[in-house]
């Protein structure tokens, strides 16, 4: 028993030992490895930075009005007769619209034209009996007044009977009529409105600071989410001489040519206002840069010899930048780095000066000089 017991605990004693043994040199060896190989590569994106073409421009947001634009409404009361149009129309300068009942109007007229054909032929019987001296000149002057008295009369009734009758003041498209055949309409009532939409004025404003870049004649591109794909040209045709007191803003207005009558009075717009001439930086996305108080950073990615299997081993040196204008994703870079640089766009948050990096561009950051809403 005393044999079989020493043979069972030496048997014991090395089994332990085995174990403990293959421990310690798991735990020597990986301590070894990770003295020499350092911590593992960090995996990030990257890309060439580049020169890109810049066209100075200021961003606003506006509204389409009309060149010219108005409710067309009555003067003055009265029955509604007759409707010469259709809602949708197009119509010509001093078109008949509408037609008021004036048939008192008329009569009135008549009478008032009677009485003024009356005061002129009393006034030219008199006017020769006054060159024969059978009358005074006092006689003749107040047959000349009431002559001028009735004429102004039969004038006014026949102002007033025009009004009746309400024409086009200008050429333009017509809106969807808001009256019907006898109403009675009140003056100031809105009949329809009146559009010209072969060009159309788009207004914005823009800051203070901003009014030394703007002048008569720049090139403004508008568009608007109702047609996405699509921008409209024109150029700025008015600058409002005062600067609003409560927003330091001043108002702009540009002319937009509407052929195809497609942009409408009080549609949103999105203006760019080209501003200067066009210029070349180094181009990065937003991403790439880290902005910090004491300044801006990026990493770029350089070569440091071969690793094991003859692969190329590359590190991440960051850098200060000097960063300009930016537009959408994108920013200018003025100086810190050069072109064809590789400038790493996304994972720096997990570097560090020297550490290694592996590139995987299969998913790049947001890289759009003009980035549009995506519905989902």
């Amino acid at each position: 028993m005393t044999k079989r017991m020493v043979i069972m605990l030496v048997a014991l004693g090395v089994l332990f030992g085995g174990i403990f043994g293959y421990k310690a040199f798991m735990g020597m060896m990986i301590r070894k490895h990770m003295s020499t190989g350092g911590p593992p590569p960090v995996t990030v994106t990257a890309i060439r930075a580049a020169s890109q073409v810049w066209q100075p421009q200021l961003n606003a947001v506006g509204s389409f009005r009309a060149v010219r634009g108005v409710d067309v409404t009555s003067e003055i009361t009265g029955l509604v007769r007759g409707i010469h149009f259709t809602s949708g129309d197009e119509v010509k300068a001093g078109q008949l619209l509408v037609e008021l009942n004036a048939d008192a109007d008329n009569a009135q007229l008549h009478a008032l034209e009677a009485a003024a054909d009356l005061a002129q032929i009393v006034y030219d019987r008199d006017r020769k009996q006054f060159e024969a001296q059978a009358v005074s000149r006092a006689a003749l002057d107040a047959d000349s007044a009431d002559l001028k008295g009735k004429q102004a009369l039969v004038a006014q009734q026949a102002a007033l009977v025009a009004k009746k009758s309400i024409s086009a003041p200008f050429a333009g498209k017509l809106g969807i009529s808001l009256i019907n055949p006898g109403q009675y309409v009140n003056p100031g009532d809105k009949i329809v409105t009146l559009q010209s939409l072969d060009s159309i004025y788009v207004d914005f404003y823009l800051p203070q600071q901003e009014l030394s870049r703007i002048s008569l004649g720049q090139t403004v591109l508008t568009s608007t989410d109702t047609y996405p794909q699509k921008i409209f040209t024109g150029k700025v045709t008015a600058i409002d001489p005062k600067v609003d007191t409560q927003t330091r803003n001043v108002q702009v207005e540009a002319t937009i040519l509407n052929p195809k009558h497609v942009l409408l009075p009080g549609m949103y717009a999105s203006v760019e206002v080209r501003a200067g001439e066009e210029k070349h930086y180094l181009t990065l996305p937003k991403a790439a840069v880290a902005f910090n108080p004491y300044g801006e950073t990026v990493y770029i990615v350089e070569e440091k010899g071969k690793g094991p299997g003859g692969k190329k081993v590359l590190i991440a040196k960051q850098t200060f930048i000097t960063i300009g204008s930016s537009r959408g994703d994108q920013v200018s870079i003025l100086t810190g780095i050069k072109e064809g640089d590789l400038v790493i766009t996304s994972g720096q948050l997990k570097l560090k000066n020297g550490s290694t990096v592996i590139i995987n561009n299969q998913v790049q950051p947001l890289n759009d000089p003009a980035p549009k809403p995506v519905d989902d």
